[in-house]
């Protein structure tokens, strides 16, 4: 198996350390390594891709990868050389290391990174879950800023979301995120024009739900915090697992099969009449593809 992350992934340690537990061979790798401490060398044949590739304690046998964990791993960088020298080799990188790694024969993908590349465009994965069948709040994808006032104006309150929440540092050099946060129609101003938005009725929740699915398995666990976003303080968490409606239940499959995923994470609030309203879908992994 090779698993494909970050070395700062506490998450992965534990599917390792249980997969060694089954006797599974494991290679761990980050792609953000190549081409320092990882190589490859691959041969295309009417049977796929063989060849090895090479970590600094391990190799593997691509032709011989049954199954591929691809979870955060870091961006490719090459700091020693030019500007443009620089994005020539990262887009050699991507398109080279990256399509070797998307094309194992006989291999499992949890998920397939270019699956994840599909799916992580947020209009296109409300779209999906709208197929499905999942209930969503009225959201707004916009830069008009007129548009967002009115918006704000007629399903307030209202909460504005991040499109993509890539890391930023702040003024002290701290990385942290794009919060999700309560706005008015007065708040809006004309930056909005600056870029894409989008806003979202806030549901009046009693508590929010975390859905993994894997396979056919389904967990669904309840979180009670009190908090408008759930994730800006952990400490404040209360976790219950719950049963998951089988309409739910449905509707998660048809959008994994929509973006063709076999794992993912969902996230929804459930209002006081026990309605599971849709937030958004995850698979927990970002980075080079």
């Amino acid at each position: 198996m090779l698993v494909v992350t970050n070395l700062d992934d506490p998450t992965t340690d534990l599917v390792i350390d249980e997969l060694h537990g089954r006797g599974v061979p494991v290679v761990r790798f980050d792609s953000g390594d190549f081409p320092a401490t990882l190589s490859f060398a691959a041969t295309l044949t009417s049977d796929g891709v063989i060849g090895t590739m090479d970590t600094p304690s391990r190799t593997a046998d691509l032709g011989r990868a049954r199954s591929l964990y691809y979870r955060r791993p870091s961006g490719f960088t090459f700091p020693h050389l030019d500007e443009q020298t620089a994005r020539f080799a990262v887009t050699q990188a991507r398109y080279g290391l990256g399509g070797v790694l998307a094309s194992l024969p006989a291999c499992l993908y949890v998920n397939h990174p270019h699956r994840i590349g599909d799916a992580e465009f947020k209009p296109s994965g409300l779209a999906a879950a709208a197929a499905a069948g999942f209930t969503l709040p009225p959201t707004l994808l916009t830069s008009d800023p007129g548009a967002a006032r009115t918006f704000a104006k007629e399903h307030g309150p209202v909460i504005y979301k991040p499109l993509s929440a890539p890391l930023y540092r702040d003024t002290d050099g701290v990385s942290c995120t794009v919060e999700v946060g309560t706005v008015r129609a007065e708040e809006i101003d004309d930056a909005v024009s600056g870029t894409a938005h989008l806003f979202q009725r806030q549901v009046d929740k009693v508590c929010d739900m975390r859905v993994t699915v894997i396979g056919d398995h389904v967990f669904s666990v309840r979180i009670d915090s009190g908090l408008l976003d759930w994730r800006t303080d952990y400490s404040r968490l209360t976790y219950t697992p719950v049963q998951t409606p089988p309409d739910t239940s449905a509707a998660l499959r048809r959008y994994l099969e929509h973006f063709r995923l076999v794992f993912g994470c969902f996230d929804f609030a459930v209002d006081r009449t026990g309605r599971w309203w849709f937030l958004e879908f995850t698979d927990l992994s970002s980075g080079c593809s």
